[in-house]
């Protein structure tokens, strides 16, 4: 995520950092290249205009020229003032009659109708009752890939054959209130661009129904466009909020840094990866982290915690410090940290020095190694998991085989295995030493 800018400003802050006490003129070249960067990450050009000045203004002033080190203290300047050009972030309104209704806008090609299921599924696990409204008649199979998601997701799908869009959300509604929902999520129809039938259409819906939430999605890969588009269906609609989708792919960030300065219209949603748990509640401080090679480790945290369960965790905790973990705790790991998402997004995620040795790391040959290292866990039976030391030739032989790997494979898992586990004993022991006998 916005490779291509991180690795540019951590360069400009590294050149900083050579300095003691900032000059005028070091601060005026740093600042260009904050500018260039910008511009070549596709960032607004009015919006890169207004920052620069913002950050040079701050960044020849007293709190950079009195502090102990200056070049952090730009640091710090930069990442204050991008916070405040991505905006406050603002949640849904879920307050008031039930069901609420959720519309999703968006040109063809967007992710409306993945980002409808992704919605779907963050807010079922936050307690509400949701149903997907598929109010887009035109696009062959929109309604049977909806109805698929639904099904994935185990949440209904309403739809009507031959209703036009406006009938469809007065039925939905009604449907809705009957059946005790608390949230509707209309999927619409989209265009390969904007126009005016497309406009008519989501302006009667709006008019038909009330509607507290409409919600654009817009691609984030298509840079300076995604805000040329919500511009435009700004003019037409009354949107509160922005789901960007396909942010894990742009190596930019031009439209998550432009978008509100330019329209006014705060993001609210971040699509990150195709899976249906691909979606983060917009942070402007955990992105502008991530921008700065900060990493985001509440991230990291939140992910942890929705994919560990605590009670397995503290058991193997416990064993991993009483020596007795064993290779099926670690298979059991292994697939938790997967479930995490794809490992270039987790190693993206790592702060400071971490996540710059991570940006060495080839996440495809990362996530090839956790496949292998699983293979081979899994070609063994559970009594070799639990005691490894009965693995002798034939049975590794047979573990390659089964796993599609070569002997020398297995024998290095093996040996990387005992040396964690004789360190994390080693290290249960020193926790032991260092606990006061207050017994006896």
């Amino acid at each position: 995520m916005f490779e291509n800018l991180t690795d540019r400003l951590n360069g400009v802050f590294k050149q900083l950092s050579r300095r003691g006490k900032l000059s005028d003129k070091d601060v005026d070249t740093a600042m260009r290249e904050v500018r260039l960067a910008l511009l070549e990450a596709d960032v607004h050009y009015s919006v890169v205009k207004d920052f620069v000045s913002r950050v040079r203004e701050r960044a020849v002033g007293q709190e950079v020229s009195k502090a102990l080190n200056p070049a952090q203290q730009v640091i710090k300047i930069v990442n204050e003032e991008l916070i405040a050009t991505l905006g406050e972030p603002e949640r849904l309104d879920l307050s008031g009659p039930k069901p609420r209704l959720i519309m999703l806008v968006g040109l063809q090609g967007s992710g409306k109708t993945t980002a409808a299921g992704k919605l779907a599924r963050l807010l079922r696990s936050q307690g509400e009752r949701v149903m997907l409204v598929a109010a887009d008649p035109y696009r062959p199979a929109a309604i049977t890939q909806l109805q698929t998601l639904g099904e994935r997701l185990n949440v209904p799908v309403f739809s009507e054959d031959g209703v036009t869009p406006p009938n469809l959300a007065v039925h939905a509604l009604q449907k809705g209130e009957l059946g005790g929902y608390s949230v509707l999520i209309l999927d619409t129809a989209g265009r390969s661009q904007l126009d005016d039938q497309l406009m008519e259409e989501l302006q009667a819906i709006v008019n038909r129904v009330n509607i507290p939430e409409v919600l654009l999605v817009v691609d984030a890969m298509i840079g300076q466009e995604a805000v040329n588009i919500a511009s435009g269906f700004r003019e037409s609609i009354p949107l509160t909020g922005l789901v960007l989708t396909k942010i894990d792919g742009d190596a930019r960030g031009g439209a998550a840094i432009s978008i509100r300065s330019v329209t006014g219209v705060p993001i609210k949603f971040l699509g990150t990866g195709e899976s249906l748990d691909a979606i983060e509640v917009f942070d402007p401080g955990r992105l502008s982290s991530r921008i700065l090679g900060m990493g985001d480790v509440l991230g990291l945290i939140e992910r942890a915690e929705a994919t560990f369960d605590e009670q397995t965790a503290r058991e193997q905790a416990e064993r991993m410090v009483s020596g007795e973990f064993t290779l099926q705790d670690f298979a059991d790991q292994l697939r938790q940290v997967r479930s995490m998402g794809p490992i270039g997004q987790l190693l993206g995620m790592l702060p400071g020095g971490m996540g710059q040795i991570a940006n060495q790391v080839d996440p495809q040959a990362a996530e090839n190694q956790l496949k292998q290292t699983e293979a081979i866990i899994s070609s063994m039976t559970l009594g070799e998991r639990r005691n490894p030391k009965i693995l002798n030739a034939s049975r590794r032989r047979r573990i390659a085989r089964g796993s599609g790997t070569e002997v020398q494979d297995v024998n290095r898992l093996l040996k990387q295995f005992k040396q964690a586990q004789r360190m994390l004993k080693s290290l249960g022991k020193s926790k032991m030493r260092g606990i006061p006998r207050i017994f006896g």
